[in-house]
């Protein structure tokens, strides 16, 4: 049975680490296709401006973020380190892993805190239903 794009209980909060106004990067297709599928999204990155309606929070001020489900990652392993404790901070269920940002290490972290990880791209997870 397929669910319904419009309903409340399958929107998951997520925060796009790496978020962009740059139409041709993964992480705009991401917020897009994320709001298309009625999730709520917490963009935050080092641009300024807004994407799909919501305003870039600056990952330099490690903003707060209550209520976070899934956190997917659109910044590189080398980038990460800085941000693991924000990022776990955050206490999201899963993290995702996309093309190109899988780091072992940091799995590791945040499965040692209860938290799953896919390493897996979100616009196909939203395609085929995993999401």
């Amino acid at each position: 049975m397929l669910k319904s794009l419009n309903t409340e209980k399958y929107v998951k909060k997520t925060v796009i680490i790496g978020a962009t106004t740059n139409p041709s990067r993964y992480a705009f297709l991401a917020a897009k296709m994320l709001t298309s599928y009625n999730h709520e999204i917490v963009p935050v990155g080092i641009k300024e401006g807004a994407v799909s309606g919501k305003e870039i929070l600056d990952i330099f001020q490690k903003p707060s973020v209550p209520g976070v489900d899934t956190v997917t990652l659109y910044i590189g392993p080398h980038r990460q380190p800085e941000y693991y404790d924000y990022i776990l901070g955050l206490k999201p269920k899963r993290i995702i892993f996309n093309p190109g940002t899988e780091n072992p290490e940091f799995e590791s972290m945040a499965e040692a805190k209860g938290i799953e990880t896919v390493e897996g791209c979100t616009l196909v997870m939203l395609r085929s239903g995993q999401y």
